[in-house]
């Protein structure tokens, strides 16, 4: 017998004995019973009734307990906030921004004003603490998180080049924030908090700056690494050091009433920062020097760093300066070294943003009832504050570089950039509000000026580069050529990218026109940690560097986060002078031939069960998943494209050349360049002999085995399998390529490394 027939027969006598003992023991504890309760005999339809009566008060119960009722909040409020976040993306906006609209939405303003009962049941003010106190303790997280996105070493670097930029970004709309609440004061405010408490509040209000939106604005835009993104940020960060001190002071100022009544919370806060900077952070980086990888960063290493983090955020609650300023400061000090700090980051970071976060999202729209501004006087009032934020922070900003010496174009995009707002502005106005400073139509006002301020900071940047772009067309200015075939290489996984470099050099290092080969590599989500991209670069581009130094070759290598990576490989392929594009052709098609033949097994699978449903055939045969790949580079592309198919490569020293059409021809040059640099031998494979038939270019293959005397001529109806398992590479053209995967996919699974070039200047 089997060991499986064994497992299976003995499961079988387990159940069945055991079955039988439980059964006995319970009969024999039936004797303890010494009354038993008159029940009258139920049919079977009243047994179910019953049963089914009691089900649904135990499910009506069940939904209203605590643990419930918030799990369906968190429920509604993360597919909310997704659903919006995505929407926004596409329309090219901060996702943060999507997320502060699903709060609204879930709130007074939407969805309590069209079914009340509905929002009656899912935010009831019973259950809403609980929510309340996930999003305080999301917000403590995510401001950790912050702080160890701030390099104090950087901010140091630059605090000569940055001090009056983001100084001026900040004293400026603080100013503005004091005339508004000047302003305002009398009809808002008066007589519910002090006009100092009600003035500072709004001039912080004023002057933030997101630092997180903006990396992620810099990011999409793909300025992180140039002259204006390194200044921007340096200035947000050394502006959000300042902006969270100030705050910290405002909040014990209004704690206490009076400038004297805060002296002893600043002095302690003082003290506090003090201890943090100069002990703290010393004893941190000794830890992080050691514990650097994650093999040896244990759960005791983050549990103690996370008890720092809530130790931190305790003080800083108890001196009268929010938990949050302390969980900002934990973040600063913690281990400087970069990869520590990543690896901490990334245990914290997915949890607080995709959970804890969008509840904080929902807890101020809940709070946020646009009702409450329905006069001409209260809009004209909302109005002004979203013009006194913008003239403050962009004016301020924008004068104070141009005084630094930058450039106008680059002035007038830092004070854009600044004027950035999002979450960290909400996060401000939330203790103004929890605190009793900010009134409620007040509060509403400046969420408003939150959402306006950060959804108009691309459409600013897309204004200024049309403005100066429109001047420099008028210059005249030309790009200038270099003479070289400039060759775009994209790749996705690390080792892809030296695979990709090796056929390159191969196939072009034997061209009349010398090449210049740029690395591209996408990392698809502009909601990446910006501190993380550095690592992903440099884990990214070190195979393929170490490739081209070890064929002596220079490449120039780039980094861009998206979220549409086809359509950024065409957009920089088209827009920024590239001859050619080369790209793999993605897992799918560049397995091993056993991994074709289970593609097919998967093709049968559909065509037996999914065909008569209408699912797309797509999702389970992968030839047509690298059809859509090639067909989106073709068709939007302007240059030549090649799309190439792995198998095991190496060397392209024996290769086809596969001719369909007459147009085909052009493959030749590419096969002359393999022989130039590898001394390739050349074998042409015609398909249906139109090249013969026509004459239409048999001179240029006669010319080419003329003067190759080693090329051997193929003249088949189909491609040769012999002819195939001979050779390691194949040149194809696109349109071929698309016609043999139709009919000829048997031979497909022998066949060698391919390259599927579309030639867009003998196409159609």
């Amino acid at each position: 017998m089997s060991s499986g027939k064994k497992n299976l027969l003995f499961y079988v006598l387990m159940l069945l004995i055991f079955g039988i003992l439980m059964y006995l023991v319970l009969q024999m504890g039936s004797r303890f019973e010494t009354t038993v309760s008159a029940r009258v005999v139920e049919s079977a339809e009243g047994f179910l009734s019953r049963g089914f009566e009691i089900f649904s008060t135990g499910l009506e119960y069940s939904l209203k307990t605590p643990v419930a009722m918030l799990l369906l909040q968190m429920i509604a409020i993360l597919f909310t906030a997704r659903v919006f976040g995505l929407i926004f993306i596409k329309m090219g906006q901060p996702s943060v921004i999507g997320e502060i609209i699903a709060g609204i939405v879930l709130g007074p303003s939407v969805l309590a004003h069209f079914f009340p009962e509905v929002s009656t049941f899912l935010f009831s003010q019973e259950t809403f603490d609980n929510i309340s106190i996930l999003s305080q303790i999301g917000l403590i997280l995510f401001m950790f998180v912050i702080g160890m996105e701030l390099d104090i070493s950087e901010v140091r670097k630059k605090m000569k080049e940055t001090l009056l930029i983001s100084h001026a970004g900040i004293i400026v709309p603080f100013f503005c924030g004091i005339l508004a609440a000047y302003w305002t004061y009398s009809n808002y405010a008066s007589g519910t908090t002090p006009f100092v408490s009600y003035a500072l509040f709004i001039g912080v209000a004023m002057s933030i700056t997101a630092f997180p939106v903006l990396a992620r604005i810099l990011q999409e835009k793909g300025l992180t690494k140039s002259h204006l993104g390194t200044l921007s940020l340096a200035s947000a960060a050394n502006g959000d050091v300042t902006a969270w001190c100030l705050l910290a002071a405002v909040i014990a100022i209004a704690q206490s009433g009076t400038f004297a009544g805060a002296i002893y919370t600043i002095l302690f806060s003082a003290i506090f920062l003090v201890f943090m900077f100069f002990v703290i952070r010393p004893f941190l980086n000794i830890i992080g020097n050691i514990y650097r990888n994650k093999e040896v960063i244990t759960k005791t290493i983050v549990a103690f760093m996370l008890l720092v983090l809530i130790i931190s955020a305790y003080v800083t609650e108890v001196l009268g300066v929010h938990a949050l300023f302390g969980a900002f400061m934990a973040g600063v000090v913690m281990p400087s070294n970069p990869k520590f700090r990543k690896i901490l980051t990334e245990k914290v970071e997915d949890i607080s943003l995709s959970i804890f976060l969008p509840l904080f999202f929902v807890s101020t729209g809940l709070k946020t009832q646009i009702g409450l501004i329905g006069t001409t006087e209260e809009w004209i009032t909302c109005l002004v504050f979203i013009l006194f934020a913008v003239i403050g922070k962009v004016l301020g900003t924008a004068f104070a570089a141009r005084i630094t010496g930058e450039p106008w174009k680059d002035s007038w995009s830092l004070g854009a950039l600044m004027n950035t707002r999002g979450l960290m502005e909400l996060i401000v106005l939330t203790i103004g509000y929890e605190m009793g400073i900010l009134p409620q139509a007040i509060f509403v006002m400046l969420v408003l000026m939150t959402l306006a301020t950060t959804v108009m900071t691309g459409p600013l940047m897309n204004l200024i580069d049309f403005s100066y772009r429109r001047k420099d067309e008028k210059t005249g200015v030309v790009r200038k050529t270099t003479g070289k075939l400039r060759v775009l290489l994209s790749f996705g996984r690390a080792g892809s990218g030296q695979m990709l470099l090796n056929v390159a050099e191969q196939v072009f290092s034997g061209g009349k026109r010398p090449f210049e080969i740029t690395a591209l590599h996408l990392t698809v989500g502009t909601e990446i940690n910006p501190m993380h991209t550095g690592n992903f670069e440099e884990l990214s581009f070190e195979p393929i560097l170490e490739k081209a130094k070890s064929l002596q070759i220079d490449i120039k290598t780039r980094y861009e986060v998206t979220n549409d990576a086809g359509q950024e490989i065409v957009n920089i392929t088209n827009h920024e002078g590239y001859d050619f594009l080369l790209v793999g052709a993605g897992i799918s098609m560049s397995d091993l031939p056993e991994d074709i033949e289970a593609a097919r097994h998967r093709q049968i699978y559909y065509e037996k069960y999914f065909s008569k449903l209408g699912a797309s055939q797509s999702l389970f045969y992968p030839g047509d998943l690298l059809k859509d790949k090639t067909h989106f580079f073709i068709e939007q592309t302007r240059v030549p494209v090649g799309i190439f198919v792995n198998r095991e490569f190496t060397k392209a020293d024996k290769v086809i050349v596969v001719l369909e059409k007459a147009r085909d021809v052009f493959l030749l040059d590419y096969a002359r360049n393999l022989m130039v640099s590898n001394g390739a031998e050349i074998c042409i494979h015609e398909l249906g002999s139109e090249v013969a038939k026509n004459k239409i270019s048999d001179s240029r293959v006669r010319e080419f085995l003329i003067s190759n005397k080693d090329t051997s001529l193929v003249s088949l109806p189909k491609l040769s399998t012999n002819v195939l398992v001979k050779n390691n590479f194949m040149l194809i053209s696109y349109d071929s390529w698309m016609n043999i995967m139709d009919r000829e996919k048997d031979s497909l699974q022998l066949m060698p490394s391919t390259l599927i070039i579309s030639n867009k200047k003998n196409e159609r």
